[in-house]
């Protein structure tokens, strides 16, 4: 405890704990964002349809959901390298290269807890509600908001991935101090320097700040349920 008391206080002085702190919500916030626009929409769609080849695209997805986030890392690099294919964009070492990462990492796993939401809705709704006359448009609506407890785990289980990633996050992104460098990344460096006292007072503001989006955001969950 002692150790935290000591680390609060050199990062409480140090101003550039904000930007870290607000660099990595930002990052955080815009990879679930996207994460979720992909995940959702095909989680719904590999829900409610049924074609040959469906278990597959489902069997991926399942696989996605366990991606090393280093492996993950070192493929993003191999891509963003001036060498790779998409070396002419020059993201390599950039916020975006970090949000690119996330997003692979964040995407299977909205993906599936979506699938696992939509799938849980009763499948006779949907004929029920066509056969009252409701539009394509209204029934869509409808399934959503019956999955919409499942859907905000999605959004919780997507965020939590991408917050807590380090291994690609460093990779991709280079741990550039004042550039790409989030409190994960900041914590590692911290720590091979010896600074367990900083690094364990960064840990504790990185739990903080998950434990806030993810009680906001389940507090919506909750609240859904009696409404």
């Amino acid at each position: 405890m002692e150790l935290l008391w000591q680390g609060l206080a050199k990062v409480w002085a140090d101003p550039q704990v904000l930007k870290i702190t607000l660099f990595t919500l930002r990052v955080s916030g815009a990879s679930t964002m996207i994460s979720v626009l992909i995940g959702v929409p095909v989680g719904f769609w590999l829900a409610t349809r049924f074609f040959p080849g469906r278990n597959l695209i489902v069997s991926v997805v399942n696989l996605g959901m366990g991606l090393p986030p280093v492996v993950v890392g070192l493929w993003v690099s191999l891509l963003l390298w001036r060498s790779g294919p998409l070396g002419l964009l020059g993201l390599q070492y950039t916020p975006m290269a970090i949000v690119i990462a996330q997003v692979i990492i964040s995407a299977p796993i909205v993906t599936g807890f979506s699938i696992a939401a939509v799938g849980q809705v009763n499948p006779r709704l949907q004929t029920q509600i066509m056969a009252l006359g409701a539009s394509r448009r209204q029934l869509l609506w409808l399934i959503i908001r019956e999955a919409r407890l499942g859907l905000l785990a999605a959004v919780i289980a997507g965020f939590g991935s991408g917050i807590s990633e380090v291994g690609a996050a460093m990779m991709v992104g280079g741990n550039i101090a004042g550039y790409t460098r989030t409190i994960t990344t900041a914590t590692v460096l911290e720590v091979d320097k010896g600074h367990y006292d900083v690094a364990i007072a960064l840990g504790a503001i990185l739990l903080l700040l998950a434990f806030i989006v993810t009680a906001v955001l389940t507090l919506s969950q909750q609240k859904g349920r009696y409404t």
